[in-house]
């Protein structure tokens, strides 16, 4: 029989390595991101907030009130950063909303 290894590593330790090398980090940052927008923005934006996208360092969220993307244009700088800080990490540098 082969020898084990003795070292032991705690079980949060092997599922992050095991979420960023099976490259299921990407999927679950796509997650988080759509969750952080709700969290963020509240249950008054949630309500015209039709899809939440993140592709690559973008975040695509697209609104059925035409009045309220204009409104949220102007702080699209302060929103990257609420959303950043949420999440814990630099995940977001560019803010669409459709």
């Amino acid at each position: 029989m082969s020898k084990r290894n003795r070292e032991h590593s705690s079980l949060g330790d092997v599922l992050k390595d095991f979420i960023a090398n099976g490259k299921l980090e990407k999927g679950l940052n796509k997650v988080s991101a759509e969750e952080a927008w709700h969290q963020v923005l509240g249950e008054a934006i949630s309500k015209y907030t039709t899809r939440v996208h993140l592709d690559r360092e973008t975040l695509y969220v697209q609104l059925s009130s035409s009045v309220l993307r204009e409104e949220l244009s102007y702080g699209k700088e302060k929103i990257i950063t609420l959303l950043n800080e949420t999440l814990g990490k630099d995940l977001i540098k560019k803010l669409i909303l459709q």
